[in-house]
């Protein structure tokens, strides 16, 4: 506000001398210095998109503050007028270029970040064009055909454009934020509406040679730099909470689309520069050859986008066949989860009351078989009690399969319970002349489970393998593994494999004879894995025989994790 002050006394009150220069010059230098580090500061604060604002913020700001430096050195220093010129006005035009591409970033709006790279590349599109644009118009009357005043009108005209476009992107971004951010937005907007109409109106008066350093239009354009300082201020007292607000902008359809405009003018540019009779014909094969390039830099960022457009697709793609197909999995549990809780309520009760006729039975057949019988009545009394027992075995199943109570997990070693396993089916193993064959991961994570259960599952499925190969023997192959998240079991047998591996777990689906399997074993295997978290599942192998896959959370996974706290959550 010192400054301001002191510029606007100095405009009132001295005559035009060097002094007056000097000091105007000056005061413009401290403060476009003050709003470049506002802005500078806050990239140690800040984090991600929003850093990434700031630095781009701030050097849009350095840049026009080196603009600014230059022109102080030229007229205090080596005490000359500026020439018309001029090769830093390029600095000037560009300074902006960075800010633009700042405010596409959005830093106020919560978005994930996995389209950054398509959004940058519509940017950098962008961002090549207004350099073209400036190389296009402004450069040849500088360099290429010196003209004071088609160099002056063309500067003017692509500068003020390009305000005009800062601007428009302010105005959105300001009507589309909430909070501390809506008032950045809106000093931001204020400041550079004040810098843009100043600055015209300071070249209007400098085409009619009634503008000099430190006179009355240099008043605003000071005030509009003191100005620029505001907004970083204000955002090193924004709190994280206050960081987020607003609605996003459709960056990825305008920018798109702003993309396919830049590219396509360029045959408007070269139609132009070749049939403009009015242009030197030095101008006109420089803008050729420009556009040449251009249309070459733009054409490869064009071709770099479709080609990651085809990747993210692709992606997309894999990532939905893989939901798909992880929805179908799910969809295919949830129905065997329901089967076997409607199953399990329906026998529990139809087993106990199974029971009691069961155990009359049994009881009349011993009385009997006590009793002078003729050697066929026994041998029929025989087969009754043989028939109940059977039916009492198949009775003790269903309440097995049934019975749900809280188990007892600890940490296991499933390298031991396999171990264990295979050695209680041994027996069954020899008699079916199966071979084992162990493939053991070192040093694997344990498990919380119930060893019991654990144990019971890894034998029902060691007996069904060796049962399935008790005519010609075979091998099994047991292979425990972990990716440091779930560990994995895998029992792979020579058998003749499964003629329905689909319907396995379904209760009372076997394969056996009659009176050689209830159809239970599995069904309860599969309720045992789904309550310690796991997965179990079952396919046919290739080169003959079936697989049956379990997976487990490992002690320490997420999964484990989510487990241990539902289940302290249901005490």
């Amino acid at each position: 506000m010192c400054l301001v002050i002191i510029q606007m006394a100095a405009s009132l009150l001295s005559p035009r001398t060097f002094g007056l220069v000097a000091v105007s010059d000056i005061i413009q230098f401290i403060l476009l210095f003050s709003a470049a580090i506002s802005c500078l500061l806050n990239i140690l604060k800040n984090r991600g998109r929003t850093r990434l604002f700031w630095l781009l913020m701030g050097l849009g700001l350095t840049a026009w503050w080196t603009y600014q430096l230059l022109w102080t050195y030229i007229e205090v220093v080596q005490q000359k007028e500026v020439p018309n010129l001029f090769t830093g006005d390029v600095i000037l035009f560009l300074h902006l270029v960075p800010m633009i591409a700042a405010l596409a970033l959005q830093p106020n709006i919560e978005q994930e970040d996995r389209d950054l790279r398509l959004g940058s590349l519509d940017f950098a599109l962008l961002m090549l064009w207004w350099v073209y644009l400036y190389f296009y118009a402004v450069i040849p009357w500088q360099y290429v055909y010196a003209d004071e005043a088609a160099y002056a009108r063309t500067l003017n005209a692509s500068y003020l454009a390009e305000k005009l476009a800062f601007l428009a992107a302010l105005a959105l971004l300001w009507m589309r934020s909430s909070g501390s951010w809506r008032k950045i937005y809106a000093h931001w907007f204020g400041a550079s509406l004040l810098y843009s109409s100043s600055s015209y109106v300071a070249n209007w008066a400098l085409g009619r040679n009634i503008y000099y350093s430190g006179s009355l239009y240099d008043l605003p354009l000071v005030v509009s730099m003191a100005w620029m300082a505001v907004p970083g201020l204000l955002a090193l007292s924004m709190t994280p909470e206050q960081a987020k607000s607003g609605r996003s902008l459709p960056r990825g359809v305008w920018t798109a689309r702003l993309g396919m405009v830049a590219v396509f003018s360029l045959p408007v540019f070269a139609y132009i520069s070749m049939f403009d009779d009015a242009i030197p014909a030095r101008v006109r094969t420089f803008r050729l050859v420009l556009t040449l390039s251009a249309v070459m830099l733009m054409g490869a960022l064009v071709f770099l986008k479709q080609h990651l457009l085809d990747m993210e697709l692709i992606r997309l793609l894999r990532s939905s066949r893989q939901s798909f197909q992880e929805l179908q999995l799910l969809q295919t549990q949830l129905v065997q989860s329901e089967k076997l809780a409607s199953m399990g309520q329906m026998v529990g009760g139809a087993a106990h009351e199974l029971n009691n006729p069961l155990t009359a039975m049994l009881g009349y057949s011993e009385l009997l078989n006590a009793t002078e019988l003729t050697e066929e009545q026994r041998s029929l009394v025989d087969k009754v009690a043989q028939q109940a027992k059977r039916v009492r075995i198949l009775v003790a199943s269903l309440l097995s399969f049934a019975k749900q109570v809280p188990t007892s997990k600890i940490a296991l070693d499933l390298n031991s319970v396999v171990q264990t396993a295979l050695k209680i089916c041994q027996p069954q193993m020899q008699i079916s002349r199966v071979q084992y064959s162990l493939n053991m991961a070192s040093q694997l994570p344990r498990v919380q489970g119930d060893s019991n259960q654990i144990l019971q599952v890894f034998s029902n499925i060691i007996n069904n393998a060796a049962h399935a190969m008790t005519d010609r023997g075979g091998t099994l192959t047991v292979t425990t593994s972990s990716d440091g998240q779930t560990v994995t079991i895998q029992f792979a047998d020579t058998g003749p494999g499964m003629t329905e591996p689909e319907r396995v777990f379904d209760p009372f689906y076997t394969t056996r004879p009659v009176g050689q399997g209830t159809g239970l074993g599995l069904s309860a295997c599969y309720g045992i894995v789904q309550e310690h978290g796991g997965q179990i599942s079952c396919h046919n192998r290739e080169e003959g025989g079936a697989t049956f896959l379990i997976e487990l959370p490992a002690v320490g996974s997420a999964r484990a994790a989510e487990l241990h706290a539902q289940a302290h959550a249901a005490k």
